[in-house]
């Protein structure tokens, strides 16, 4: 009877035993995994401006046709009441307050609204604020491939009390690109034109 007692403990021991040299394997696993993937991602590069898109002048534009200038780079849509305005007004401050300087710098607000905002909406909306502001849009598909390009969000959203019924979400920040076409940094929405300044032209001096 006590051989039959105790043969259940032993087996009860041997499977913890086991469980817990499984555990420690798959927890190994996982932490391996995980430094594999944050080694490749500390040795790949920042990503690069990469877009083929129309202007609001009707004109095929692609990244290479600003090498060599600085890009400030804002995703959004002509039917925004308030986010893109307010940044793009923001963009134009500093447009204008770099002066001879504002040769170097390209802004370019990209459309995430192709089925409303076609070059010729974009005509009417972004000039208004700055002349060398251009607006790109392109086909849902060229959109969807940009917006994975530069890891910007957006999204339709159904609102009865928009314009044709919908409203678009969307990635509020403004990107920053070298002359290469290489991403240097971003401004949250919000950040004032004279601090985007101050960053820009410290950035462009160096």
């Amino acid at each position: 009877m006590e051989s039959g007692a105790i043969q259940p403990m032993k087996f009860s021991t041997l499977q913890k035993m086991l469980w817990g040299l499984t555990a420690i394997a798959v927890v190994g696993f996982i932490f391996l995994q995980v430094s594999i993937r944050e080694e490749q991602r500390a040795d790949a590069p920042a990503f690069q401006a990469d877009f083929e898109l129309t202007d609001h002048r009707g004109r095929v534009q692609t990244d290479e046709d600003f090498a060599g200038r600085w890009m400030l780079v804002f995703f959004g849509f002509a039917n925004c009441p308030d986010v893109c305005p307010t940044t793009l007004a923001e963009v134009a401050a500093v447009m204008d307050a770099l002066g001879s300087d504002a040769t170097r710098v390209q802004p370019l607000f990209i459309s995430i609204d192709p089925e409303r905002d076609t070059p010729e909406q974009l005509a009417e909306f972004v000039p208004a604020f700055d002349a060398n502001i251009i607006g790109l849009t392109g086909t849902a598909d060229q959109i969807k491939r940009t917006s994975e390009t530069f890891r910007v969000y957006f999204e339709k959203i159904e609102e009865a009390t928009s314009p044709d019924g919908y409203t678009m979400g969307h990635s509020s920040q403004l990107f920053l690109f070298d002359p290469q076409g290489g991403y240097v940094g971003s401004w949250t929405y919000g950040t004032p034109a004279e601090e985007i300044l101050a960053d820009l032209k410290a950035r462009m001096s160096i």
